[in-house]
C-alpha cells in the first residue's frame, strides 16, 4: 500500500515598512513596478485574471483569487509540479504598513521549491523595499 502525504509547508515573510498601504499596493499590483522587484509579468488586479511571471529560468503560471484593495491580494503560483498559493496582507501600523507574504502548498517531496522560496522571498522583499524608496 502506498500512502500519499497531504502535509504541506508554508513560507512566510513579514516586514514593517515605512510606507502607507496605498503605496505598497501599487508596487504589488502594477506590472511595471512588479518587474522591478520580482519578475516580468502582465499582472492585473482582477479576480480570475490569468498571468505569468517570467524569468531567465522559466515562468510561473498564476491566477488572481482575491483582491481587497490596499488590504489583501492572493494568486495561485504554479511552476512545474508546484501548485501553491501566494497571499499578501497589508496591515496599517502607526509608522507605515506591516506587509506579510505567505506562500502555501509546498509538498514534503518538493524540498527544492520550498528551499528556493525560503531564500528567494526575503531577497524579493529587499528589492521591493528599494523600489518603494524610489517611488
Amino acid at each position: 500500500m502506498t500512502e500519499t502525504s497531504t502535509e504541506t509547508r508554508t513560507v512566510i515573510v513579514e516586514r514593517d515598512l515605512p510606507h502607507p498601504p496605498e503605496k505598497i499596493w501599487r508596487a504589488l499590483t502594477q506590472s511595471h513596478l512588479i518587474a522591478e522587484w520580482l519578475m516580468k509579468t502582465e499582472f492585473r488586479p482582477e479576480i480570475g485574471h490569468h498571468f505569468r511571471f517570467m524569468a531567465d529560468w522559466g515562468e510561473v503560471s498564476c491566477e488572481v483569487r482575491t483582491v481587497e484593495e490596499h488590504k489583501a491580494l492572493e494568486y495561485s503560483w504554479d511552476a512545474g509540479d508546484l501548485k501553491s498559493i501566494v497571499t499578501w496582507t497589508l496591515t496599517p501600523t502607526g509608522k507605515g504598513t506591516r506587509l506579510r507574504m505567505e506562500q502555501t502548498g509546498f509538498r514534503m517531496d518538493q524540498p527544492n521549491y520550498y528551499g528556493g522560496a525560503r531564500v528567494g522571498w526575503p531577497r524579493f522583499f529587499d528589492k521591493l523595499e528599494q523600489v518603494l524608496a524610489e517611488m
